[in-house]
């Protein structure tokens, strides 16, 4: 869809020539940008990957620069993206028609990896165009000569903008576009986007509230991308999130490929295939990884490999989901389910970036639930489906920070500050009132806080205007700007020993940083405890202050590293196609056989429920009797479900032990009969999954739970209440959690309505809680609960009763302990069956 009003026009002749000597023709998407920059309207390009989005948000940008003669350096474009190694890339790209047509342009990058002497000198000599991140922006912008850094700026390039719009990296940056509207009157926006459910509510993130509804510009879908599942021949997993039954057949399909990249979901999963792929790695092929937590040199390593196509596959995770132009990768490979319809389309369009070539790529699920999540997933990217979220509300905890930023910056009037923030898209219905109290939050910390000087960031001058209250508060506000939370890290360093005078061993502190991890992994270990990370056999050899020392060592049973990061959530989307494909028996063939099997043997011994009902089965297993429900909601609604569930099932003397969720189901035990009470009438299961349970029982279990101290904690860090860096010192997580639930017991007692706790709660509802999709289902299945009473537990229960009273283990025992426990659970759920349902056919 163009827009016809705005007629399109010509390149000039220098690009022109530039693209017939490519023996390209330019694109009429990237025409019709052109058009709206002349025009002076900001605009949303819609385009799939390979149809030249990334050129066409800049050519606006070229064709000013090629015409202007300017006086001094001034920055002209801002190009903002998610991810650090997609601006790194992006700026390759762009440099090769730049330096191609001999134009007169500076272009540079500027991320967290960027040296800081570079960076400074980035702030007094500008280049004619800077790509940058979010957290970035916002550090620039608050900084006393943004405005003179900013005020000649033209454009605005925001790629990837379903991904930067949906989290508080995107209400932070919504911020960040108001100041910059402010300080350049008239700057045009553009953002850039291949999977967009909803195009209007992105286009609305572009504008300010005086300026021109965004153009919104559409380019036609390329070929239709190549995408199987795998059907292994191996026995296929009952759970699990491995895939190391399937590696000899991901091997095959890397030997048949020119380059592959093979997207995991976790940092943990990626670290454990990569391992697994290089055991399995006969011929040597050279394969890398590549993941957030690895050190800067290292990834620019492997994206200097991928784009010289010197190397055969990269095991990676969401740090390569993103527009990054790889032309030699001809596979992409997912391993696990891709939880979401949009993600999957937007791994596959790294393969191939080419608009009238189909993309290939490959679904290995990990075990049988998988299977059905995968096949639906391909389902809705053959039919184009879109599940990306819809934007979100602006979080106070950030708006906070932002405030901060902007004192820190320059002096302010609380009036025009408000006005201004207004104007950012997630913010817009921000009132005078609750901005005043984010305004008293930052200069005294709120009204329970209000004695404690530390609190106290900014001041009130003879004016009536807001500024920093000294220049170690900016200092503290620059280390401790963004809105990613991280675990506390440890920096990983390789260092070598020597044996000393007496004998003993002294460990050097001068190596090389391979990347940084979690400390409750590495404190989890003593000296000599062996390790894999980036696909390296280490050996702990001391921890000191914020560093784990290591050597390489050989280990035939090192363990992985766990990552306390979230798993992707399963979308709406996909969540209603997996209920809607259970129920209907003549999609069954499209699966692979061991599933059809799975699910003809439980429609034989319970049932499979339509797709607007949901089964609860209830039967006894091992003295304990077990009621399990399958919503097909996500871990995150399962979860909160169960927390609530087991209140209500105490209250009815049924003596709740535990409960546990994964993406499709929810397992409680109990001591008392679930089945017979509600086959007798003395449990009501509508009642018991009432609606009503988000009322008292959710308030009631928020007071208990310990997760509201966890969440305010990370509200506490982004609004600057507490901060982790200090100049020369660093925090603990020890430190910081006593300080947080100092603070928070403090304002739940004397200031229940504090904006971080009501950040806190928001946080909760839409995050950890999932509220609003529980509320979804529990309104979906009132009157539609379908109970089987069985004498033992069914097939379809068989991978969540194997996610009963897991222990974290690392390695290849891991995939066994499931394999032992899994062949009793299907003895038991097939009977006589047993053994050939067991196998592959």
């Amino acid at each position: 869809m163009l827009d016809v009003a705005t007629p399109l026009v010509s390149l000039p002749p220098r690009i022109a020539s530039w693209f017939a000597a490519r023996g390209w023709s330019p694109r009429l998407h990237q025409l019709a940008l052109l058009a709206h920059a002349a025009a002076g309207q900001s605009a949303l390009l819609i385009a799939p990957t390979g149809a030249g989005k990334t050129l066409a948000g800049f050519l606006p940008s070229l064709v000013d620069l090629m015409g202007q003669a300017r006086s001094r350096p001034a920055l002209h474009t801002l190009y903002i993206s998610p991810l650090k190694a997609l601006s790194v890339d992006v700026a390759r790209n762009i440099e090769i028609p730049v330096s191609e047509m001999g134009l007169p342009i500076r272009i540079e990058t500027r991320t967290g990896d960027t040296p800081a002497g570079k960076r400074q000198r980035q702030r007094r000599d500008p280049p004619d165009i800077l790509l940058t991140t979010p957290e970035q922006l916002a550090l620039l912008l608050a900084s006393p000569d943004a405005a003179m850094l900013f005020g000649d700026l033209r454009r605005i390039v925001l790629d990837e903008l379903h991904a930067l719009v949906t989290n508080k990296r995107g209400d932070l940056l919504s911020l960040g576009l108001a100041r910059l509207r402010r300080l350049a009157p008239g700057v045009q926006t553009v953002g850039l986007s291949a999977t967009v459910r909803e195009p209007a509510e992105l286009a609305a993130y572009l504008r300010g509230r005086d300026d021109l509804p965004p153009a919104l510009v559409v380019a036609p879908e390329g070929a239709r991308a190549e995408i199987s599942m795998l059907d292994t021949r191996e026995r296929l997993p009952w759970a699990g999130h491995s895939a190391r039954h399937a590696l000899d057949e991901i091997y095959q399909a890397l030997r048949g490929c020119k380059m592959a990249l093979i997207f995991t979901n976790t940092r943990f999963q990626a670290e454990q295939l990569f391992w697994d792929l290089w055991k399995h790695n006969a011929e040597n092929l050279p394969i890398a990884l590549h993941h957030g937590s690895l050190d800067a040199s290292q990834r620019r390593r492997v994206e200097a490999a991928m784009a010289e196509g010197t190397i055969k596959a990269v095991v990676c995770t969401a740090t390569l989901d993103l527009g990054i132009d790889w032309g030699d990768v001809d596979l992409v490979i997912n391993v696990g389910a891709p939880k979401g319809a949009s993600r999957i389309t937007q791994r596959i369009g790294r393969a191939n970036h080419r608009l009238d070539e189909p993309s290939r790529a490959l679904l290995v699920p990990a075990n049988r639930f998988e299977v059905i999540e995968c096949r639906a997933a391909i389902d809705a990217a053959s039919h184009g489906v879109q599940d990306t979220p819809v934007p979100r509300t602006g979080a106070l905890d950030v708006l906070a920070q932002h405030v901060l930023g902007m004192a820190c910056a320059a002096p302010f009037r609380a009036e025009d500050l408000h006005s201004e923030i207004t104007d950012a898209a997630p913010y817009a219905a921000v009132t005078r009132e609750d901005f005043d109290r984010v305004l008293d939050f930052v200069a005294h910390g709120g009204y329970a806080l209000k004695a404690y000087e530390r609190f106290a960031k900014i001041r009130q001058d003879k004016d009536g205007r807001w500024r920093v209250s000294n220049g170690r508060i900016a200092q503290q506000y620059r280390m401790n700007v963004g809105t990613i939370v991280a675990a506390t890290m440890l920096k990983v360093r390789l260092v070598r020993s020597r044996t000393g005078p007496m004998g003993q061993t002294l460990i050097g502190r001068g190596g090389r940083v391979l990347g940084e991890m979690e400390d409750g992994f590495l404190e989890s270990l003593v000296p000599g405890d062996t390790f894999i990370f980036g696909g390296e056999i280490l050996a702990l050899q001391a921890i000191v202050e914020d560093e784990a020392l290591v050597q390489r060592v050989q280990s035939t049973t090192p363990k992985i590293p766990a990552w306390g990061g979230s798993k992707f959530p399963l979308s709406t989307y996909l969540a209603s196609r997996v209920r809607s494909m259970l129920s209907e028996p003549h999609a069954w063939p499209e699966l692979p056989s061991q599933v059809q099997d799975w699910l003809d043997i439980q429609a034989e011994r319970s049932l499979l429920p339509p797709p607007d009902s949901m089964l609860v089965e209830t039967f006894p297993r091992g003295g304990r009797h077990y009621l399990v429900a399958y919503p097909f909601e996500g871990r995150l609604a399962h979860q909160t479900l169960g927390m609530l569930l087991t209140r209500r099932l105490e209250r009815e003397r049924l003596k709740p032990l535990g409960f546990v969720g994964n993406d499709y189901a929810l397992a409680v035990w109990m001591k008392a009969d679930i089945g017979a009470r509600i086959k007798n009438g003395l449990v009501d299961l509508d009642g018991l999954f009432g609606e009503d349970m988000l009322g008292d029982d959710l308030e009631a279990w928020l007071d208990e739970s310990s997760m509201m101290k966890r969440t305010f904690r990370s509200c506490a860090i982004i609004a600057g209440l507490i901060e982790k860096r200090h100049p020369g010192r660093e925090k603990t997580g020890r430190q910081m959690t006593v300080s947080t639930d100092l603070v928070y017991d403090v304002l739940r007692r004397h200031e229940p309505d504090h904006i971080l706790l009501r950040a806190a709660r928001e946080d909760a509802a839409t995050g950890l809680l999932d509220l609003k999709r529980l509320g979804d289902l529990l309104l979906r299945i009132k009157g539609r609960i379908i109970h089987k009473d069985l004498d033992r537990v069914s097939p379809l229960a068989v991978p969540i009763m194997l996610e009963i009273g897991r222990e974290p283990v690392y390695g290849e025992a891991q995939d066994e302990i499931l394999a032992e426990a899994a062949d009793v659970l299907v003895e038991e759920a097939c009977g006589v069956e047993g053994r050939s349902f067991r196998e592959p056919a």
